[in-house]
């Protein structure tokens, strides 16, 4: 897997450019790959950027990822590539297709805390994706974190803004108990930091709102 944070030139008042199209063909070409989605930013980010997730078949290609995505797609101004391996979730690779409010959230978690850390997730996702009718798409480890940080992205679907800010204020003692799980692992990680995005590869919705 892989995740590559793409940043379009400036537009200088035309149109944002959509390479969307160029950059799915750019994956579909390679043998084994599959392509996971386009994000574009919501909140947190810079309006015109995009996050792009490729599953690779081997290590290699995952780490050429940016310059194979890259191959016919112009005005880009930098990117970022990070390749990364599933932990808990996903355990098959599934795109996400529906529309919504995509958070991914980035942890520097010591070694030491790390089990602690996977034991709390497990326990809290049934029952924060049943009350807030939310998924978690995966959490994924950075490919050459050191021993003694464990570097990992987490990524969740909720159907709106309305439900990102509800799904922080618990109703009700389940519901208490689940965000009490979720609390205590930012307890146990040296940094972490979010932004939400919009899926530009939805299936069912598209996403037209000039969010900034």
């Amino acid at each position: 897997m892989c995740t590559t944070v793409l940043r379009p030139s400036p537009c200088n008042g035309k149109p944002l450019p959509k390479p969307s199209a160029k950059l799915a063909h750019s994956a579909s070409k390679r043998p084994g790959a599959l392509y996971m989605g386009i994000w574009r930013s919501q909140i947190g980010r810079p309006r015109d950027e995009l996050t792009v997730m490729t599953l690779w078949p081997d290590p290699g290609h995952a780490a050429d990822a940016a310059e194979i995505l890259l191959q016919g797609v112009e005005a880009i101004r930098d990117c970022h590539n990070q390749p990364m391996q599933p932990t808990v979730r996903p355990q098959t690779p599934e795109p996400p297709r529906r529309q919504g409010n995509y958070a991914f959230r980035w942890f520097d978690t010591p070694a030491p805390n790390w089990q602690e850390f996977l034991d709390l997730c497990v326990a809290a996702w049934p029952g924060f994706e049943s009350a807030y009718d939310s998924q978690v798409i995966g959490l994924w480890e950075f490919v050459g974190s050191d021993d003694a940080m464990r570097r990992t992205l987490l990524l969740t679907r909720r159907p709106n803004l309305a439900m990102w800010e509800r799904s922080k204020i618990p109703e009700g003692e389940a519901e208490a108990e689940v965000r009490r799980k979720l609390s205590r692992r930012y307890d146990l990680c040296d940094s972490t930091y979010v932004y939400t995005t919009t899926l530009l590869t939805a299936d069912d919705q598209r996403d037209e709102v000039r969010w900034a």
